[in-house]
């Protein structure tokens, strides 16, 4: 009886924590659809293209743990031979700046892991205030804690290069910055503008049932077999294909998936970003992009703000009216300084030759219409 017992009870102890485990995986469970439920994009955005430029911006987004800290890393921007004017060699990054997101954190995650990186967060958190010089066309980094050296950044004396960034650092712990500046100048990953567009583009077609690489075959001219994202960049948008179609750039004519255009110096279009929403009662227009003239925490891909007077919807972008909140700093403290102090600017710079654009891709209208909700 004695043994019947103590089986008893042991069949009662296992039954009960088998209940408890069942319960907790319950609660595990109830608790992940409540996280998800709670940062679907349709929450914020519905169930419409908005709600899908939204999940396509958000994966260029991932969460690490790095230096005992928790942080959301954003997909750096590609810089793809824009520093190289003194090297007499250029660089081509991981997937030249146009890979799919999902595959660039792949490669991250393993730059994140390698041991050259935990040397570097090492050296974040040695308690020395130092200089750290990275040496983008050999993908290296090395330290200076010469008193000159620092004293000289933090008088604003900047002796980087473009190929070679200076960044003043405490030794006090790791910062997402820091995390950036060693992805962008020693890992050679990222997506620059066009490739960004093209992803969200691409990302909403097929949401929508298409392919839009395999629609635009013949437009864009990219041999069988290859990734079109490879063939795509701010000059396609800019061409004179029939799937172009210029938008007249007053907020009224904006829709989500157009493309806005900045033009460079020589008339080109140097830059392009994508539209997510206009939402003409709040007077607010977001789009996204990714470059790295912005703020230290918004480099690489972000969203951006256009405002206006609801009540005056006819008005051009170009209008002093419209506040564009985006402002543009040096990719790294102590370099030289964008012409543009916003976005705004920007666009409207080089009037002489038309300064910037809205087009849309023809193709994009019924597979818009298909997202629509019903």
């Amino acid at each position: 009886m004695k043994k019947i017992g103590i089986v008893l009870f042991v069949l009662i102890v296992f039954r009960a924590a088998a209940a408890e485990d069942l319960k907790s995986e319950a609660d595990r469970i109830a608790a992940t659809e409540q996280v998800a439920a709670f940062s679907d994009p349709a929450r914020v955005w519905g169930t419409g293209v908005e709600s899908v430029i939204e999940e396509a911006y958000r994966l260029s987004f991932k969460t690490y743990i790095i230096g005992g800290r928790v942080m959301n890393l954003r997909m750096p921007f590609a810089e793809n031979n824009e520093r190289a004017e003194l090297t007499g060699k250029g660089w081509e990054l991981l997937g030249g700046g146009k890979a799919d997101p999902v595959f660039l954190w792949g490669a991250i995650g393993e730059i994140l892991g390698s041991e050259d990186f935990k040397k570097y967060t090492e050296t974040l958190f040695d308690g020395r205030e130092k200089v750290i010089i990275f040496d983008i066309p050999t993908k290296t980094w090395n330290i200076s804690l010469d008193i000159f050296d620092i004293a000289r950044m933090k008088a604003g004396a900047y002796r980087g290069l473009p190929h070679r960034p200076y960044v003043l650092v405490s030794g006090q712990g790791i910062q997402d910055s820091d995390v950036y500046n060693y992805l962008y100048c020693v890992g050679w990953v990222g997506l620059d503008c066009s490739g960004f567009v093209w992803h969200v583009l691409s990302y909403v077609a097929r949401k929508g049932g298409s392919d839009l690489g395999r629609s635009l075959r013949r437009t864009i001219g990219y041999p069988r077999g290859s990734d079109p994202s490879y063939y795509v960049g701010t000059g396609f948008f800019n061409s004179k294909s029939r799937e172009i179609v210029t938008v007249e750039d007053r907020i009224g004519n904006l829709k989500p998936a157009d493309v806005l255009l900045f033009r460079g110096e020589d008339g080109s279009m140097v830059h392009s970003a994508i539209i997510q929403s206009v939402n003409v009662n709040a007077g607010e227009i977001r789009y996204l992009q990714s470059t790295d003239e912005a703020p230290l925490a918004e480099r690489g891909c972000h969203e951006s703000y256009i405002r206006f007077d609801p009540m005056n919807p006819g008005v051009s972008l170009r209008d002093p009216s419209v506040q564009w909140t985006q402002n543009r700093y040096p990719p790294f403290p102590g370099e030289k300084a964008s012409p543009f102090s916003n976005d705004g600017d920007r666009y409207r710079a080089f009037p002489e030759h038309g300064g910037g654009k809205v087009v849309r891709l023809a193709l994009m209208a019924g597979i818009i219409d298909k997202l629509a909700p019903h």
